[in-house]
């Protein structure tokens, strides 16, 4: 079965750090932290790390060490981290027939602040050659799934564009937009939910969405996740995954709404990309016919590995290591 997965694929540069001041901003509900670093002021950090990161990448990656036939559809330069970028997703097994280089643009890049203490990241991205994608039929009629990630440019063609082609070639569709295509035009990110198989939003997310629909914007309302779900579920799609950093994730597929918590197996080191290794096993779960609730134990246990490392690749987990583990896993 052929899974193209579209949208960036980048160089991800990580700069773990304690200088970080972070505070509470409780009245903001989709961003109650934020970091502050003194202006003007020189910081230096004892190690850097390296990898390839952006969504489409890491879901791609992840699906082919769980077994399946995965593609990267994305953008890159004819520049040397271009090269970097294809050269490494050939390593891992990622297909890059349908990946498309540029002479006219830069590869993207992508700068990210690690707070030691707690894994969490704070990403600075540069998309030049993602803000340059082209959808071609030729590339997407023959796939059996197509994964819409987090789409730069003019995004909203390129959504009209997948979702006709899925159309006429009976393509299923899992999506999982980005902020900024929740944020710049919402009625078109509530188009291709209603036609998505399954839908993948963080809990920030699905508030805005749920908010910007025009729905009870009541703070409790908007902070429970039953409701948030089974709001998303009525604009279409088969499945809905809310997942939330270290609270877990929920799904919903029309009968029981199904939780389960994060998993504590190392110290956390960085969070970038948890959400991409979620989305990957439960997808490849989905893909072998599990049912929903192994489907969330492996999302579960492969984000919950993830964050142990560095970059959104390195912990990923292969089929014989998510079973063991999830067999173990307690849904709720």
């Amino acid at each position: 079965m052929k899974i193209i997965c579209i949208g960036s694929a980048t160089k991800d540069i990580f700069f773990p750090t304690s200088e970080g001041l972070i505070f509470d901003t409780p009245l903001e509900i989709t961003s109650q932290k934020k970091i502050a670093f003194e202006l003007g002021a020189k910081y230096q950090v004892k190690e850097r790390w390296e990898s390839i990161g952006g969504c489409a990448a890491n879901v791609a990656q992840g699906l082919t060490k769980l077994g399946e036939q995965a593609e990267c559809y994305s953008k890159i330069g004819d520049d040397e981290l271009g090269h970097w970028i294809k050269k490494t997703l050939t390593q891992g097994g990622v297909g890059t027939e349908t990946l498309e280089i540029e002479k006219e643009c830069k590869s993207d890049l992508s700068f990210i602040i690690v707070d030691i203490n707690s894994g969490e990241r704070t990403i600075f991205s540069n998309r030049d050659a993602n803000d340059k994608l082209v959808i071609m039929p030729e590339k997407l009629n023959r796939a059996h799934w197509i994964f819409i990630s987090s789409l730069n440019g003019n995004w909203q063609k390129h959504i009209r564009e997948i979702l006709d082609i899925a159309k006429v070639n009976k393509i299923r569709i899992a999506f999982n937009p980005g902020q900024k295509n929740i944020k710049t035009d919402l009625s078109e990110v509530a188009n291709a939910i209603n036609v998505s198989e399954i839908f993948f939003v963080n809990k920030d997310e699905a508030i805005e969405i749920v908010g910007g629909l025009g729905e009870n914007t009541i703070l409790e309302l908007l902070e429970n996740e039953e409701y948030l779900v089974k709001v998303l579920y009525k604009l279409g799609p088969k499945v809905v995954v809310i997942t939330d950093g270290e609270r877990g994730a929920w799904c919903y597929g029309g009968d029981r709404l199904l939780h389960c918590e994060a998993l504590l197996m190392r110290k956390v080191v960085d969070t970038t990309g948890a959400g991409d290794a979620f989305t990957s096993g439960f997808f490849a779960a989905y893909l072998k016919r599990k049912n929903l609730g192994e489907c969330l134990k492996w999302g579960i246990v492969n984000s919950s590995n993830s964050v142990t490392e560095y970059g959104g690749q390195k912990g990923l987990l292969n089929k014989v290591e998510i079973e063991k583990i999830a067999a173990k896993v307690v849904i709720s």
